[in-house]
């Protein structure tokens, strides 16, 4: 094809192997179509969009012959481009529901709530989002003490540097909806829910006085929230398609040859990940649940985190899971859900954290002891608070644990691992939406608003 502007620049078309891919991933969703005609299980189809987008993106790179830099190759950035149409573009569906599926929900379940009182369900669900960050952080420092990452020095980068961080002060107050549309705008999902409980407590006192004069907004509440999950069933269906292409697209952008280097360091993460994904289901048991049947029921949110890596983007498949395959109540599956998607995050803000930390320990020789891993601990279950509701929560995670550790200078010496964080950030997403998922549930049976008969109907 003519190396035009037109081409390179508009149609993004410039070679023939960009237009051969684009077709391929055409005919995959043909296939995928198939499969849902024929009535094959959605999770199926999840789990097969999975992994025919692991084997396209390898395809991609073997036929570019594995460039060391991805983005230096013209029809590659093609490539990712058209199937980022696809896959990001779904995201975008979901997250267009995020800000008025919290607000509705959340004002719903207070306007709504009987027995368990407000303050009770905050404090049960910080407390199991914060919980199962601590021990995510404790199975990152045991990972890390089982890895010799002294002679990893080569992983340096000096490009990278430290995110700037904010003072937990500043940043629980930027979590209050002083400008309730500016938090819409800018999916602050803690704030939305501040500002929904706000609205749900007082449509509350006033029904009691004047309940005729609310009754209409009260019915718009009911009415919206119905819409807005309808329109969220009808992106959901779209979902074993954009995997394809999301995963396809993150290997094809990021390479092969750039994990090599770092590949320790990615061993030995989602080793903590699987081994904190096992404490979940431990959990899932002391609850009463099988957990084999567990999986099966969340499957399709743990696969859209990995291959989207975004929680919050998941948030609406979250909640419709909690509520319609678990059998968590449909109130607590939205306020915990929102939560979870912005704080205590098991893999970013509580396994990611503690190695890296434990990792530049070892590069530097800084004398680890007792007190060491104390103030660790300390250090990752607060910020794992304070960073709620702010983008790029994985990189600021670490810069305030590895800042508060006295090791902010060092932020250079993981410039490789930060270089492939995308392939990292899969397993940590999921991990994330996991620790939710498990968070709820737990919440949900202890306050006695576990459905088991739509658990069971798993099975």
């Amino acid at each position: 094809m003519g190396q035009s502007t037109f081409l390179i620049d508009f149609l993004l078309l410039s070679n023939i192997r960009t237009v051969i891919f684009i077709a391929v991933l055409l005919g995959l969703f043909v296939i995928i179509h198939m499969m849902e005609k024929r009535k094959v299980k959605f999770s199926i189809r999840m789990i097969s969009g999975t992994v025919i987008g692991l084997i396209l993106g390898i395809s991609i790179q073997f036929i570019a012959g594995f460039p060391k830099v991805p983005g230096d190759v013209q029809w590659l950035r093609e490539v990712s481009s058209w199937y980022g149409l696809v896959g990001n573009g779904f995201m975008d569906l979901l997250k267009m529901l995020v800000v008025p599926l919290v607000f509705l929900s959340i004002t719903r379940i207070i306007m709504n709530m009987q027995g368990e009182n407000l303050g009770k369900l905050t404090a049960k669900s910080i407390g199991m989002l914060l919980g199962t960050t601590l021990i995510a952080a404790f199975i990152g420092m045991v990972i890390g003490n089982f890895v010799d990452f002294s002679t990893d020095m080569q992983i340096t980068n000096n490009d990278a540097q430290i995110r700037e961080i904010t003072s937990i002060v500043d940043t629980f107050r930027g979590l209050l909806p002083a400008n309730p549309v500016k938090a819409m705008v800018d999916a602050n999902v803690v704030a939305i829910v501040i500002f929904a409980s706000f609205i749900g407590i007082a449509i509350r006192r006033m029904s009691k006085k004047h309940g005729e004069t609310i009754e209409p907004f009260v019915k718009w509440i009911e009415a919206f929230y119905k819409i807005i999950l309808s329109v969220a069933m009808t992106v959901i269906k779209f979902m074993p398609y954009a995997v394809i292409a999301l995963l396809a697209n993150t290997i094809t952008a990021r390479g092969i040859v750039a994990l090599i280097a770092v590949i320790k360091f990615i061993v030995a993460i989602y080793v903590a990940l699987i081994i904190m994904f096992i404490v979940h289901l431990v959990i899932a048991m002391l609850n009463g649940i099988n957990p084999i049947t567990y999986v099966k029921a969340v499957t399709e949110p743990l696969v859209l985190a990995f291959t989207s890596r975004s929680s919050l983007g998941t948030l609406p498949v979250t909640i419709e899971t909690l509520h319609r395959k678990v059998g968590v109540e449909e109130g607590i599956a939205s306020f915990v859900g929102s939560l979870g998607a912005n704080m205590g995050m098991n893999g970013c803000a509580g396994i990611y954290p503690a190695l890296v930390t434990i990792m530049l320990a070892q590069m530097t020789g800084t004398h680890m002891d007792l007190s060491f891993y104390i103030m660790l601990a300390i250090i990752i279950t607060v910020a794992s608070l304070g960073i709620a509701g702010l983008p790029g929560t994985a990189t600021i995670a670490v810069s305030v644990v590895i800042s508060g550790m006295g090791m902010g200078a060092l932020f250079p010496l993981i410039g490789g691992v930060i270089a492939i964080d995308p392939i990292i950030d899969m397993g940590r997403t999921m991990l994330n939406v996991s620790g939710t998922l498990i968070s709820a549930t737990t919440v949900a049976n202890t306050s006695g608003k576990l459905d088991r008969s739509v658990f069971n109907s798993q099975k």
